[in-house]
């Protein structure tokens, strides 16, 4: 039995939303570049939020299997 599950567009859409507005963005630049201070804050609360919607997605992926799982299995 084959599983078919989609990839997780919420939260992708969900980190480019928050990645590329212009606060996200500029706080992006500030992260991997400019100076020692406003990197030393920046990168690890992007880090931070780079895990946690990498978790997110992990998370929504895992809910869409069993869904899909269960409608396979009721549709038999």
């Amino acid at each position: 039995m084959h599983v078919r599950t989609r990839w997780p567009w919420i939260s992708l859409l969900l980190g480019a939303v928050v990645a590329l507005n212009p606060v996200g963005l500029d706080f992006l630049r500030s992260a991997f570049s400019g100076e020692q201070l406003s990197r030393n804050i920046a990168q690890p609360i992007v880090l931070s939020a780079l895990a946690i919607l990498v978790l997110v997605g992990i998370i929504e992926w895992l809910v869409r299997f069993v869904v899909f799982k269960r409608r396979a299995r009721g549709a038999s």
